[in-house]
């Protein structure tokens, strides 16, 4: 064993050889984003330290992996441990069902247009993590379970004071602590941020009718009302609305909320019932000015956030890792300028075009001005009816690296 890796294990059996510990690359965070990125740094040889304490298990969100996703954890040989857990995405549907002037067509993109078995895979947040924790133990990579209180950037190094006293010193650190990460504070990465009049309650549903595979998007006036299959009659539900009702819809009961919801859903999947505790979010967006700077690297929403629209959030983190593994390659110094420099070049464009796209969606979908609902129907009329420009769009929503 290695000198690091065994401060490590003394620390955690509570004798503690020495208060600081030296890595090559530190991973700080813990979500979907961080774990990967531990995953995938060691499997491509670096010496990695994961930092974070155990994750809540009271989330009850899904999330979509897109294939360009799941490629990236099959590349990594850890796929098919989570497959049997997820939902196929074959077919996804979009209704207008707006009662304005000007109304887009129904359009539905299936999949084997573009030669994939599906567009992706929609999983509990609980069980990615926790699947994830599992591998993280079973590989052995090293990890704190502890916050970072304190964290100094310079040419030559990192170093992160933990809550239990204990120092990191390492060449990089991979930061996926968040979007209010501590670690861009310390690389000086400055944010523009942004709010919308909206929220997003989340909640799982059971249902008396299949989903057949098929994601069923509504646009309503306040946003986007979104079905996303979980599992054997069972979606994930993304509702965007206003705050107030949504406030009012967090206060009732399981069976009110149901008829609600299949109303609003036009009872698409039949009598629906509530299978989770449901949970209420305020819609924001949030980009850095840079993703890398002064041996820092930006990772998921410590890097951007963006709306539940699209499947775009973890997706983007997925890719911030697959760029980053591959911009560092076997570099026996991981934070160097030039790499980093290089990071931030490929991820500006991606989380730039993405979220701009992200955010005029939203927005047109919000609009009263009938040329931008005009620009939003032709744009959808197109798509159904010019079979190369659809493919070309299931492709750009992918976002497939």
């Amino acid at each position: 064993m290695d000198r690091a890796a065994q401060v490590v294990g003394d620390a955690e059996r509570g004798s503690l050889v020495s208060p600081v510990i030296a890595r090559e690359i530190a991973v700080i965070g813990a979500g979907p984003a961080g774990l990967v990125a531990a995953l995938a740094l060691f499997r491509h040889g670096h010496d990695v330290l994961l930092i974070a304490p155990p994750a809540s298990p009271a989330d009850w969100r899904t999330s979509a992996l897109l294939s360009g996703s799941v490629a990236l954890l099959d590349t990594l040989g850890i796929w098919e441990r989570f497959k049997a857990r997820a939902a196929p995405l074959k077919r996804m549907r979009i209704v207008d069902a707006t009662r304005r002037l000007i109304r887009a067509p129904e359009v539905t993109f299936s999949a084997d247009e573009i030669g994939l078995d599906a567009f992706g895979y929609n999983i509990r947040n609980s069980d990615l993590v926790s699947g994830l924790d599992e591998l993280v133990a079973e590989l052995k990579i090293p990890r704190l379970d502890a916050l970072v209180d304190n964290a100094k950037v310079d040419a030559d190094g990192v170093s992160v004071t933990l809550s239990d006293g204990r120092t990191v010193q390492a060449k990089l650190a991979a930061a996926a602590d968040g979007r209010h990460s501590l670690m861009r504070e310390a690389a000086g990465i400055s944010v523009t941020e942004w709010r919308y009049p909206q929220a997003a309650l989340v909640v799982n549903l059971s249902h008396s009718l299949p989903h057949h595979d098929t994601s069923t998007e509504f646009h309503t006036e306040h946003g986007p009302f979104t079905l996303v299959p979980l599992g054997p009659n069972q979606s994930s539900l993304v509702w965007v609305g206003k705050p107030e009702e949504h406030q009012r819809r967090m206060t009732l009961s399981d069976d009110a909320l149901a008829v609600e919801v299949e109303d609003r859903s036009q009872s698409v999947l039949g009598t629906l019932s509530v299978a989770s505790p449901r949970q209420l979010f305020p819609l924001s967006g949030m980009t850095a000015r840079r993703f890398a700077a002064k041996r820092v690297a930006l990772i998921g929403e410590a890097g951007h956030v963006v709306p539940p629209i699209g499947a775009q959030g973890l997706n983007l983190g997925l890719r911030d890792v697959a760029a980053l593994v591959e911009t560092l390659d076997k570099a026996a110094d991981p934070g160097r300028s030039d790499l980093l420099e290089r990071y931030d070049r490929v991820r500006q464009f991606d989380v730039v075009s993405r979220t701009g796209a992200i955010d005029a969606l939203n927005r047109t979908v919000l609009s009263d001005f009938l040329p931008a609902q005009a620009a939003r129907g032709l744009g959808l009329f197109l798509m159904d009816h010019i079979p190369v420009l659809r493919r070309a769009a299931m492709r750009q929503g992918l976002g497939a690296r």
